[in-house]
């Protein structure tokens, strides 16, 4: 689960496929992370083979139980399972959960050694574990470093903020299974068949049911699908249309290949806008507007604009906390 609270040394970390390919990245990891916004096979198909679906959602008391969805505690799950022992780790935690369970694991050095350290170890010593490595929880704060801003001793008044918790569902040794850091256990679905979607049509009927939970309408949720990095087979196949003289079949993997390169590009910039410091831009802003005698009417035209977003937010169901 994830709230404001960062006591733990652990930031909050956003539901963004470049923010959780670069974690990836820093744990050795050749897989990456997209966005879904369907999970019907058309779109699951230029990201097969799926490994593990990650699942965001509105964390609300005494929901998520297994009987809800139709599922039950392993308490004998063979695999690997860490619980959330410390706030704001359950991105990170999610991802290690499915990477533990994924056969023949390419990883760095660090995680295979953390993962073989905790085989073996009950899921709250193992999350004790995971969430004591300096090296994860650094790698975990890379893309959302602490605000710099405190409002501490400014007496504001206390609300309450919503909070969001990641999952995952994934495979193991035939059956469906969600891993929850929150959870005593990991949560068998059952098994699936191997032809067709596979795994992937039970997952979509629990996540369905999961979201059927909520009230109607109801938009906090994202899920984002953890998959083989596309560019070496891309690039294979495209020298192999090359080599064959498929003219039709180059141009359309070249234009796969620059859509790629182009996502990694966007997602490298926007990482680099994450991990930038803007106290000293807004410093030096604020200093020229008042200067100039125009800080009180931008502040107030910011605090009108603000308004009218929380108000069109308000209009579609979208909750929005005034500051």
């Amino acid at each position: 689960m994830s709230g404001d609270d960062d006591s733990s040394g652990w930031q909050l970390t956003e539901s963004d496929p470049g923010v959780f390919t670069e974690l990836l990245k820093s744990l050795g990891v050749p897989l990456v992370v997209d966005d879904l916004y369907s999970l019907d096979p058309a779109s699951l198909e230029p990201f097969q083979p799926v490994r593990a679906l990650i699942f965001l959602f509105k964390w609300l008391p005494g929901t998520g139980e297994p009987e809800s969805t139709g599922g039950a505690y392993d308490v004998a799950f063979p695999g690997f399972f860490a619980n959330q022992v410390v706030q704001n780790a359950c991105a990170t935690l999610a991802v290690l959960n499915a990477l533990g369970n994924i056969p023949d694991l390419t990883a760095g050095p660090e995680l295979q050694q953390l993962l073989s350290f905790s085989a073996g170890m009950d899921p709250q010593t193992r999350g004790l574990a995971v969430t004591s490595a300096d090296w994860l929880r650094a790698a975990h704060n890379a893309l959302s470093p602490p605000s710099a801003i405190s409002l501490d001793g400014l007496d504001l008044p206390k609300t309450a903020e919503d909070a969001y918790h990641f999952i995952v569902y994934l495979p193991v040794l035939g059956s469906v299974y969600e891993l929850d850091g929150l959870k005593q256990s990991p949560i068998t679905h059952g098994p699936y068949e191997e032809d067709g979607e596979g795994w992937i049509a039970r997952a979509r009927g629990v996540i369905e049911a999961r979201i059927a939970t909520y009230p109607a309408g109801s938009l906090e949720f994202s899920l984002l699908a953890l998959h083989d990095d596309p560019f070496p087979t891309l690039e294979t196949q495209l020298a192999d249309a090359q080599s064959a003289g498929d003219g039709a079949r180059e141009a359309e993997l070249a234009q796969r290949l620059a859509d790629e390169l182009a996502k990694r590009e966007r997602w490298a910039f926007e990482n680099s806008l994450r991990r930038h410091n803007y106290v000293g831009m807004i410093h030096s802003l604020a200093l020229a507007l008042a200067k100039a005698g125009r800080l009180d009417a931008a502040a107030n035209g910011a605090r009108t604009a603000m308004r009218k977003r929380i108000e069109e937010r308000r209009k579609k169901r979208q909750p929005m906390d005034e500051d």
